[in-house]
């Protein structure tokens, strides 16, 4: 008798089983409660606020001591190209993928919605970020104005140029160098000590997030949108199957075990729609994997940006969604047009809020040919579809950075296999 208590108590004390409690208390206090729901907000922007805080120097912190133990610029380089192959192949792959399912699903079709009565005061933040979205200006950007301000602002890409000249720099100074290389790794210690204090706090992040989406846009959008939510979820999950398990297969990696692996930051992403949320934690787990410490640091925030596959699925989906649904016909040239803009205009929106509506905002301008103010129909529902991008943005970034330390010949396979066959003692959280 007291083997099934030990199991029920060993299952409460699971972080993701905590965490979908949450979501389910949200869904609830959202239905039937909806402006208490609403009022919960404060609940998920807290806990998301409090994880953000700790990335920018969790991000130094790893990438400079993972590159002054490399000490070459050649490896760093050679990484960084490698990754961002990587990167342009899976989110090209994942635009036409989804371009493909939305013209066999037609989720639009049959809505004959008149744009000139659709109301677009809500979009005017996501069309005004969309106009300064330019190839130049998001280079320019990665550029910090001061080492201060990017780490103020908590930008990801300018955080990694920083982290990656200040390694290299350091790893030039073999003897004083060490020095501030073992200072940064004993903070580190500290860090990931504040990430484990914090991370209790995410089912009621979690309830907080669940309940304000629920009680602020209901239940009800769901059914008006169910074939787009459907074919969205449907795509991402054969996207996770078919594809990021063919190059973990080609990584000799277990893709069911990889999920098992982080089912807990998996179940927190989709609670908080947030993939920050849970970034130390992966940065962490990756690295006791097997992963190089270097490889994590540059991969990881850097897919961020630059590899968000859910995303991806979601914009060629969205975009052509919103000419079925307004009787846009479009031709397969237009189409492949769409295709060939969203492969540029996806990576210029890495860490601005809103992305995918910036995203989409700046190609159906750039096109001229679908109506911008299409987007209100997805304001609604866009929340609800979040959570399928969100899992699977993390997901292909996980893999992404197994497939390059793989391919970068840095990847420990006998620790890999230990882990995830359950060998070894899953890892805790010390860097």
């Amino acid at each position: 008798m007291a083997k099934p208590r030990g199991k029920v108590a060993n299952l409460i004390g699971h972080l993701y089983f905590q965490v979908i409690l949450g979501v389910l208390a949200g869904i609830l206090i959202g239905y039937f409660w909806p402006q208490w729901g609403a009022s919960l907000k404060p609940l998920g922007d807290a806990f998301i606020k409090l994880i953000k805080m700790l990335l920018a120097p969790i991000i130094f912190g790893t990438i400079v001591v993972g590159i002054a133990g490399m000490g070459n610029l050649k490896e760093v380089g050679r990484v960084g190209i490698k990754a961002l192959v990587y990167f342009e192949i899976i989110s090209t792959l994942a635009l036409a993928i989804g371009l493909v399912v939305v013209n066999v699903l037609q989720p639009g079709a049959g809505m004959n919605v008149d744009v000139t009565k659709l109301d677009t005061k809500s979009l005017g933040a996501y069309t005004s970020a969309a106009k300064s979205q330019d190839a130049v200006s998001f280079f320019l950007d990665i550029i910090p104005s001061s080492v201060v301000d990017a780490f103020a602002r908590g930008s990801m890409l300018q955080v990694i140029l920083f982290s990656v000249l200040f390694g290299l720099a350091l790893s030039q100074l073999p003897d004083r160098g060490k020095t501030i290389v073992n200072l940064l790794d004993a903070i580190l210690h500290g860090l990931f000590g504040i990430v484990r204090m914090i991370m209790r706090l995410a089912p009621v992040g979690a309830l907080g997030a669940m309940a304000f989406t629920v009680g602020t846009y209901g239940l009800r959008t769901l059914v008006s949108f169910a074939r787009l939510m459907a074919g969205v979820y449907i795509t991402s999950l054969a996207f996770i199957i078919v594809i990021l398990g063919s190059v973990a297969w080609v990584s000799r990696v277990s893709l069911w075990k990889f999920l098992k692996y982080i089912e807990d930051e998996i179940v927190i992403t989709f609670a908080t729609c947030s993939t920050e949320a849970v970034l130390p934690r992966m940065m962490l787990k990756m690295e006791k994997l097997g992963c190089a410490k270097p490889v994590v640091g540059m991969v990881l925030p850097a897919g961020y940006a630059f590899n968000a596959d859910g995303t991806s699925i979601y914009l060629t989906m969205a975009a052509i969604f919103i000419a079925q649904a307004t009787n846009t016909h479009l031709s397969l040239a237009d189409q492949l047009l769409v295709l060939g803009v969203l492969v540029f205009t996806s990576k210029g929106s890495g860490g601005v809020a809103g992305a995918g509506f910036v995203t989409l905002a700046a190609t159906l301008a750039s096109m001229d040919k679908i109506p911008v103010a299409g987007l209100a129909l997805l304001l609604g529902v866009d929340r609800f579809i979040n959570e399928a991008r969100a899992v699977t943005n993390l997901i292909g970034n996980g893999v992404a950075t197994i497939a390059v330390a793989r391919w970068e010949n840095a990847f420990d396979e006998k620790q890999a296999d230990a882990i995830l066959n359950g060998k070894v003692a899953e890892p805790s959280n010390k860097p």
